[in-house]
């Protein structure tokens, strides 16, 4: 049986004071989440409307890849310090067949 693809899509307010320092850890965060196997694609985007406002688009080969995902020592990081850096929201999806 094959599992679909899972995407993931978080989206990150900088607290005030802290957008600069939001913006480093996910652009930090890129290479090593990009160099995972069973990652597919990991973007990080900024708002034009709301510049303090980030959005991560990422996706993953299945949901075991997201498991592998957030088992890594960089996601442990990005989720011990985002508590201090911004409000957080995300979404696990997955596909829907359409024909």
């Amino acid at each position: 049986m094959t599992q679909s693809p899972a995407k993931i899509t978080a989206v990150l307010t900088a607290l005030p004071g802290k957008a600069a320092a939001l913006r480093s850890l996910l652009v930090g965060m890129a290479p090593l989440c990009r160099a995972e196997p069973g990652n597919l694609r990991w973007d990080v985007w900024r708002d034009q409307a709301v510049p303090e406002r980030y959005v991560l688009d990422e996706l993953y080969r299945d949901g075991e890849a997201v498991e592998a995902h957030r088992r890594t020592p960089h996601y442990q990081d990005y989720l011990a310090r985002i508590p201090s850096l911004a409000e957080r929201s995300a979404l696990v999806l997955e596909a829907v067949a359409v024909s």
